[in-house]
Formats: structure tokens, C-alpha cells, sequence
């Protein structure tokens, strides 16, 4: 048997849902530790590859032809080979089983069906650089600094725009102490530590599209069907308006249900909180109450002094040691920044779209039947319960628990709507790390958060800033992974669905999307069991997430590009333990980083309420300890005096 017989390998990174499709030679053995993989086999060279989980042995597994079959033999690992769902020591693999490895379900295809790896940029909605609306018109790329425009301009090619060169150009060029770049949450959450620690609102500038610092996220919220009286899922004492935590979202909601007699709820809400999760469901904060605080809190810090309009079109430092930001307030409208300090919080650059529905839509210039969970749709549902019909959801997660629970509420007013559920795989079994183990049910995943809660501040923070390099690959695989929240609702809906026959979920892999005389969507897919099938709807839903890779952001890809920052292994800044991007230090200034663009670093849950303000916490100690002008690190007294000034709504 020769070397030349290729099989197609496909899978989701288990710690950002990104898509790996190698396409390899048989034999091929599947491990975490290169060097305990064979090179050779029965004469043959092998194709090795490295699944980085511990819950993956060093030598785990062997793809090989055997017979004129293929056949996955287990080498003696600790938590086996799952073939379909089944634990097996040797098994034949047929075209479109599934392999289970650790937390990686990989699907098998043989060379006959293999097509060449798609060279092509990743299928993405960016958001429009104007209105940072999800805008699928937009190209997938755009470079921060094109050639034939006058801004920047041509002083930024250096390594260090001279200050001077600034002010020659006639534009604005202002001065501070403190740069937030992004004016999101992110920059919020930093701005207000900053605040609490006794900088002045006039010595820090935040430069972002929209005034709210939440207007993207609740934005994006309420196209995935999260409306301001819905739950978010996140912790209750996650609060991005209070850096201590107390009173928590809960112990707020309580106190208001209380107020106006509802006693029941206001002690539900204190019972959820002490006993989660074993013997209650765990609480979450609604979203409305989330942006009332952050209003309430930014306008005692100032933010409407600090925060200004403008669009950053590149980053640089300065010949004096600072930083400088160009970016525009409006078109032909170009100003410059130069600051000290500066913090980039950017925010998901965009929202990932499968490649599939994006062909379709080029195809057929159909924006309304395929839509992404996170544009606006309601028309979807307005249309579903005006006539009723089908609907495809395409991924599965905390977005995709969500839309089924609005298709649940349309169907109230129309019984005539039913749900087809598109997965790649089964998902026989949750991830496991150590002795824990996540619960599946129906083919979801669930988890209270979408990591572990000692991610937050417990024993696996401290794990994952101690590790390496290639052991936070592992730990990072082990603990993520596509999971829902564990209510009893969507529990509840799911079981109401499948047994009244109204969701329907299904396993394959897409061939092609097109649209029928009926303008109905049709997907063709290649099932396991009964090969290809047609599945007929007359609305899709993308409900696969966000892409924060650095390549997605004009901007980022610039300035990593331009000063040949190194990038994790998930593609995105790579930070020390206290978000600072070391290699842009200068000897009067420092530049830090957090949110998402920071995954895959010293901390797993960074895009979260509680991830943005540990990322602050750490990057002001970092100012205090250079004696930034202004910071005073907080100590008891200091801190309690700042809580009263929160508690009375008194600035800072």
C-alpha cells in the first residue's frame, strides 16, 4: 500500500469554534506530544498531528489502512476513541464517522469527496468603520493605511513618527496622558479604574464610533434576540459599572422586586445566588438593568468628557516616547492624538458567516431568507408568525439556544412554524478536564458560562497565567469548547420540540445552498446514514459566532504588520500576564490590550463583564507600579472611600 491515499480530517477548535480541514496521507497518528508520535509506520511516513488537550495522550490514536479498510486503532490512551458517539479500541471508519479525541470531534472524509483547501480569506460580515453596524456589503478586508490617500500620512512608514511631523501637517494634534482606543467596554471598564484610582476626566481620551460605550454589544444583544427584559449570561457579580462586585446584579434585582412587594422573586433571585449552580439554576443579570448602571456610572466618572468621535486609522510611536493615533472625526475630517498611556480594546473586528451561505448570497443578492444571528432579522420572525414556515439554524450554542427560544415564542402566535437544526456531528459526550465533566443533552453542551467559573478568579486563572506557551494550548482546549447555558427553558423547548415533532435536528456536512422557484432555500447536504439529502427551508439562520482574529481588523493587521508583533497560537496579541503588549514599551510609555483580541494568553474569559475588569485591574497595577501621573494604587481605605462615592453617586 502506498503513501497516497488521503483523507480529509475536519473539526472545531475546541477554544474558539474556528474550523480546521487539513487533508493528510494515511497513516495518521493523533497525539499531544510530537515526539512520542512514529514517524514511520509498516514502512509508510506518517502524518502526525498534535491535538493539544490533556485529556489527549501522548500517543493516542492510529488512522491506518488496513484490508482495503480504514480503520482508527486506540494505543493504549487514558480516556479512549470514540467512533459515533462509541467507545472502541479498533474500529473501521466509513466516509463521514465521527472521531472523538479528547475534547476534538473530528469528521472523516475520504479522498474520493476531498477537495483542495479553500485558500480563500474566511467568510466574515465586518462592521461598517462609520456606523459599526454588522454591514455585509463590505469587503473582507481593508488595509489601515492605503496607498494613493494623503492620511496617514507618509511619516507614519517610520518606526517613530517625529512629534514635530504632526504639527507640520497643519491638522489637529492633541495631548494627553491617557488614550482609550475603542471606547467600548473595554475602554470603559479601563477608563473607570482609572477614574477610581484618581486620574482626572481631562487627562484621558477615549476614541470610538459611539458615545455608549455599550452600543455594540447591546447592539448585537438584541439581533440575537436578547431584548432588554432577557437574560444575559453572565455572573452577578460581573459588573462592568462597579469594580467591587457588591451589591452584585442580583442583590440589586432583589432589592427592587422587593421594593414593590414582589417577594417571592426578589428571594428567588438570593436563593439562585446561594445555592448555584448544584441545587439552583444559576442567576444572570437582564441586559436593561446592565446598560442602566453603565449609563449611571459613566455619567459619574465623565465619559461624555473623556469619549470622542472618531475613526482610528493607525497606530504608532512617537520619536519622544509616546504614542500616536491618527484617526478621522468625519470624511476629509483628520486629527491626531499623542498620549502616554494608551489601551487598545478594539472589541470583535467581525462577525464570522459560514462560506456556504455567503456563496449563496453572492449568488442570489439575497439578504433577507439568509441572515447571521447577530444582523437584524426580526422580519424573520414577524414573517413567521404572519405565515408560518420552516427555518434552518446553522451552529449550536448560547446564540443558537436563543433564536430557538423566539421561533418558540412566534410559534404561540403561529403553530405553522418548525425548526430544522443543521449539525456537523453528534455530540455524545461533554469535554472533560480532570475529574469534571460538562452534561449533554440533545446534542447540546452545557455550562453556566462559556468557560469554567474558576476561569474567573479561581485555581485555573492561576493555572492558565502560570503555564507555558503550549500548555495554555491544552488548558485552553480543555475548558472552551461550543456550550449553552444550562436553563430549564431551552431544556425545556428542546424536549417540547422533538417530541411534538415541530424540531427536527440533523447531522451532516453542506454541499451546497441554492434557492428553489418558490425562493425557498435548499441544502444539499451528505448525511452519514442516508447519504445525500435536500433540506428545505424558507429561512436560514447563522448562528456561529464572532471572529476576533487580528487579520480580521484593518487596524490591528497594521499595526502588528508595521512593528512585527507576535501573535498567540489563536491568532490574536499575545500579552504578559498583565495585558501589557511588552514589545511596544518605550522608556516613557506603555501600551496594554484587552478583550478578545487577547485570547489565548494569561486569561481564558476576556471578552467577558468580569475578564474586561481583571484585564484593567492588572494593567493599572502595572501604572501604579511605573508611577503613572495621577494613579494612586488602592489600598483598604482608599478603596472603601471610592465604593462610598459609587454607592452615593458622587464622582470620583
Amino acid at each position: 500500500m502506498t503513501n497516497h491515499l488521503k483523507i480529509q480530517l475536519s473539526w472545531e477548535d475546541p477554544a474558539t469554534g474556528e474550523r480546521r480541514e487539513p487533508i493528510l496521507n494515511i497513516p495518521i497518528a493523533f497525539g499531544r506530544e510530537f515526539a512520542r508520535l512514529p514517524a514511520e509506520h509498516g514502512g509508510q511516513r506518517v502524518s502526525r498531528m498534535l491535538l493539544n488537550s490533556n485529556e489527549v495522550s501522548r500517543y493516542h490514536a492510529l488512522v491506518d489502512w488496513e484490508q482495503n479498510h480504514l480503520v482508527v486503532i486506540d494505543q493504549g490512551s487514558i480516556n479512549g476513541v470514540f467512533v459515533n458517539g462509541k467507545q472502541q479500541k479498533r474500529s473501521v471508519l466509513a466516509n463521514g464517522d465521527t472521531l472523538q479525541i479528547g475534547p476534538y470531534v473530528i469528521t472523516i472524509k475520504f479522498a474520493a469527496n476531498v477537495t483542495e483547501p479553500d485558500t480563500t480569506p474566511p467568510s466574515t460580515i465586518r462592521f461598517n468603520p462609520n456606523t459599526n453596524i454588522p454591514d455585509p456589503s463590505l469587503p473582507v478586508a481593508q488595509p489601515g493605511i492605503t496607498a494613493g490617500t494623503n492620511f496617514p500620512p507618509p511619516a507614519f512608514q517610520a518606526q517613530k513618527v517625529p512629534v514635530q511631523a504632526l504639527y507640520a501637517t497643519g491638522l489637529p494634534v492633541d495631548e494627553t496622558d491617557y488614550v482609550a482606543i475603542g471606547a467600548g467596554l473595554g475602554s470603559f471598564v479601563w477608563t473607570d479604574l482609572l477614574r477610581i484610582s484618581g486620574v482626572r476626566a481631562d487627562k484621558i481620551v477615549a476614541v470610538g464610533l459611539e458615545a455608549e460605550p455599550y452600543a455594540r454589544y447591546k447592539r448585537l444583544c438584541m439581533n440575537s434576540q436578547i431584548p432588554l427584559h432577557e437574560r444575559l449570561r453572565s455572573n452577578s457579580d460581573s459588573c462592568p459599572d462597579n469594580i467591587w462586585g457588591w451589591p452584585s446584579y442580583a442583590l440589586r434585582e432583589a432589592w427592587a422586586d422587593f421594593s414593590k412587594g414582589n417577594i417571592k422573586s426578589a428571594f428567588k433571585y438570593l436563593w439562585q445566588v446561594f445555592a448555584e449552580p448544584t441545587f439552583a439554576e444559576t442567576y444572570t443579570p437582564r441586559s436593561g438593568n446592565v446598560f442602566n448602571s453603565i449609563d449611571r456610572e459613566a455619567k459619574r466618572i465623565g465619559w461624555n468628557q473623556i469619549y470622542r468621535y472618531g475613526r482610528v486609522r493607525a497606530i504608532r510611536k512617537t520619536d519622544d516616547g509616546r504614542y500616536c493615533i491618527a484617526y478621522s472625526r468625519a470624511p476629509g475630517n483628520y486629527a491626531f492624538l499623542v498620549g502616554r498611556y494608551l489601551h487598545l480594546a478594539t472589541g470583535y473586528p467581525a462577525i464570522q458567516f459560514l462560506p456556504d451561505l455567503q456563496a449563496y448570497r453572492e449568488k442570489y443578492q439575497d439578504f433577507q431568507t439568509v441572515v447571521n444571528a447577530y444582523e437584524a432579522h426580526d422580519r424573520v420572525y414577524q414573517q413567521l408568525e404572519e405565515q408560518g414556515g420552516t427555518v434552518l439554524i446553522r451552529g449550536r450554542g448560547i446564540v443558537a439556544s436563543r433564536i430557538l427560544q423566539r421561533i418558540y415564542e412566534a410559534r404561540k402566535r403561529n403553530r405553522n412554524i418548525s425548526v430544522l437544526h443543521l449539525m456537523r456531528s453528534p455530540k455524545p459526550q461533554g469535554n472533560k478536564f480532570q475529574n469534571a465533566q460538562r452534561s449533554v443533552k440533545n446534542h447540546y453542551e452545557f455550562q453556566p458560562f462559556n468557560w469554567p467559573k474558576a476561569c474567573w478568579g479561581g485555581e485555573l486563572r492561576t493555572m492558565l497565567e502560570k503555564a507555558s506557551p503550549d500548555e495554555r494550548k491544552s488548558l485552553l482546549a480543555d475548558w472552551g469548547g461550543t456550550t449553552t447555558a444550562d436553563r430549564q427553558d431551552w431544556q425545556r423547548i428542546t424536549s417540547e420540540g422533538i417530541s411534538e415533532g415541530w424540531y427536527q435536528i440533523t447531522f451532516g456536512e453542506v454541499l451546497d445552498v441554492e434557492r428553489d422557484p418558490q425562493n425557498r432555500t435548499i441544502t444539499h447536504i451528505r448525511e452519514k446514514s442516508f447519504g445525500e439529502m435536500k433540506l428545505i427551508a424558507d429561512f436560514i439562520v447563522d448562528a456561529t459566532g464572532l471572529d476576533a482574529k487580528v487579520n480580521a481588523s484593518p487596524l490591528l493587521e497594521d499595526f502588528v504588520k508595521h512593528y512585527n508583533l507576535p501573535l498567540n497560537h489563536l491568532g490574536r496579541l499575545a500579552v504578559a500576564n498583565n495585558f501589557e503588549l511588552v514589545e511596544m514599551r518605550t522608556d516613557r510609555g506603555q501600551m496594554y490590550a484587552a478583550g478578545a483580541i487577547t485570547l489565548g494568553g494569561p486569561y481564558a474569559a476576556v471578552d467577558s463583564f468580569l475578564g474586561l475588569q481583571y484585564a484593567a485591574l492588572v494593567a493599572v497595577d502595572g501604572l501604579a507600579a511605573a508611577r503613572a501621573p495621577g494613579v494612586k494604587r488602592l489600598n483598604f481605605v482608599s478603596s472603601f472611600g471610592q465604593w462610598l462615592k459609587w454607592a452615593l453617586n458622587q464622582s470620583p
